[in-house]
């Protein structure tokens, strides 16, 4: 199915032209700059197709088999071929795949572990951790009490001794181990022995790696924790959505906190792009993807660091790496409005050990459209002579367009 079907049909035109002109130019966008956001990625035609199908239209409260609305013998067929496509492809004992997004799978697992003013270990904001791992202005922050362990300041690496010393101090009911923004490695051994010596529960935030999971290029969280939350795009290429693993021990309490407790009906089109995308990420084909994703994240984190700019941690092991402008004497809101006029799509970070705010930047999507490690090579030198004013952001950009054209995402459209 095209990606553009109904606008090729004619339909979304007669219709409502303003929002087909909207669709067809947020598409031109897509195709015409580089997407270098960590957190995106482009999903394959059948994964689109599945999100606008007539399953949109069914209403599913509840799960397979115990529905509250009638009819749902055939979408009860598509979750169920989700949940096992989910299970088969991390090897969980259980997986609950219908949680709207990452932000709710959080929620669901907060819900079915904890009690609101426990206690909860987990990276701070300034470090990288997500606005689920404690802001105040997110439910996490409102309902439990949260204590951040932090990097430490000369590798950019996670503080073991800091998280083992907080542990035991403050005797956490749950340690939450993920970022949003962390490039290396998660130790997911390290934080399971941790937390059993203080009698937590662990809860992984995948969010980001599981795509590299599910295709062979970094370490699995299910193994360890109790509890693994994760979305459905990013690396993985689905639906923009979340998921949760976890054993079968926790499997009625996880599915509860879902529904009813945090959410209503289920959205079945989602699900069943879910669906798709899982039997894709268990291909041979998407191994090679993965392993891609992140020879290129290295490839551009060496390039960016000959270009004078200050990599954290040294370098990335996965699909993301953060990146200090300052050295080219410009700081982040500023570089990324420089890069953005350029046609270089990325968003600024927070730095740890001081008010400053630097770039985060992923190469899933480029991945996906074909590009290797030379076109990184190229993405880092126009980065750099941007960011010193050696070529303005106009011509950048035309340069930019010219690169995007060899790779479009979806050829043909």
């Amino acid at each position: 199915m095209a990606v553009t079907h109904t606008l090729e049909t004619d339909v979304l035109r007669r219709q409502d032209p303003e929002m087909a002109e909207i669709l067809l130019g947020e598409l031109a966008r897509q195709s015409t700059t580089l997407q270098l956001i960590a957190a995106e990625n482009f999903t394959s035609p059948a994964v689109l197709a599945a999100l606008g199908s007539p399953l949109a239209n069914k209403y599913a409260e509840g799960y397979p088999g115990a529905r509250y609305h009638g009819g749902c013998e055939l979408v009860d067929v598509a979750e169920r071929i989700a949940v096992e496509r989910a299970k088969a492809l991390f090897r969980a004992e259980h997986a609950n795949v219908q949680s709207h997004s990452g932000s709710s799978a959080m929620l669901a697992a907060y819900a079915a572990l904890l009690r609101p003013g426990d206690t909860v270990l987990a990276l701070g904001l300034t470090h990288g951790g997500h606005l689920t791992h404690g802001s105040p202005a997110n439910f996490s922050g409102r309902w439990f009490d949260f204590v951040g362990y932090g990097v430490e300041a000369e590798s950019g690496l996670m503080d073991h001794v800091q998280v083992r010393t907080l542990a035991r101090t403050h005797r956490p009911k749950a340690i939450v181990c993920g970022s949003i923004s962390y490039p290396r490695h998660v130790d997911y051994a390290f934080f399971r022995e941790v937390a059993d010596e203080v009698g937590a529960y662990l809860i992984a935030d995948a969010a980001h790696p599981i795509g590299l999971v599910a295709g062979g290029a970094a370490p699995s969280p299910v193994p360890f924790a109790d509890v693994v939350c994760a979305t459905t795009h990013k690396v993985l290429r689905g639906p923009r959505g979340g998921m949760i693993l976890c054993g079968g021990e926790l499997a009625e309490r996880v599915d509860r906190a879902v529904f009813p407790f945090t959410q209503g009906g289920a959205q079945m089109n989602s699900i069943a792009a879910k669906a798709v995308a899982f039997g894709e990420a268990a291909t041979t084909d998407f191994g090679v993807y993965a392993h891609q994703v992140v020879a290129n994240a290295r490839m551009l984190a060496a390039a960016l660091a000959a270009e004078g700019l200050h990599v954290t941690t040294g370098g990335t092991d996965t699909h993301l790496l953060t990146v200090d402008p300052a050295p080219l004497g410009v700081e982040g809101h500023t570089a990324r409005g420089l890069l953005a006029a350029a046609g270089m799509v990325l968003d600024t970070c927070a730095l740890p050990h001081g008010d400053v705010r630097g770039l985060r930047l992923g190469t899933a999507a480029v991945t996906t459209q074909g590009m290797r490690e030379t076109e990184m090579a190229r993405i880092a030198a126009l980065f750099g002579a941007v960011l010193r004013e050696e070529t303005e952001p106009k011509r950048a950009r035309e340069e930019v367009r010219e690169l995007t054209g060899g790779f479009p995402p979806y050829p043909g459209r």
